[in-house]
């Protein structure tokens, strides 16, 4: 696989992610990170590793999501949630586009809070 297109598959690991969430109200933001995952995780390990790391980070987020969840069923919780949804939209659109900003250049981004479960 030749670098530009090393770049361009982990640019769109990055870009498929919030554009998955936007689409799922948060909830499939991890499709398209492991779907490009399994495309390429032998044909690139940058590719490999930015998809993982994509992946990863959106597991973070569907778990900040569900608890945003439990908090808005119980009542009482629904000031903190949808500050909560807030924060977390505002944390996928920034990191989201820094990786993918930093993919194009060949940089491999490193998450907050990443959960190493793909690598």
């Amino acid at each position: 696989m030749s670098p530009g297109d090393e770049k361009t598959w982990a640019v769109l690991a990055h870009v498929a992610a919030p554009l998955g969430a936007l689409l799922s109200a948060g909830w499939l933001g991890f499709v398209g990170p492991l779907v490009i995952w399994l495309m390429y995780r032998d044909r690139s390990g940058f590719v490999r590793a930015a998809s993982a790391r994509s992946f990863n980070f959106n597991i973070v987020l569907i778990v900040g999501n569900a608890v945003a969840w439990v908090l808005f069923i119980s009542l009482i919780g629904i000031p903190i949630a949808i500050v909560m949804w807030i924060a977390l939209f505002i944390g996928m659109l920034v990191f989201h586009i820094s990786a993918a900003l930093d993919a194009s250049k060949g940089i491999l981004y490193r998450y907050p809070l990443d959960l190493k479960l793909l690598q």
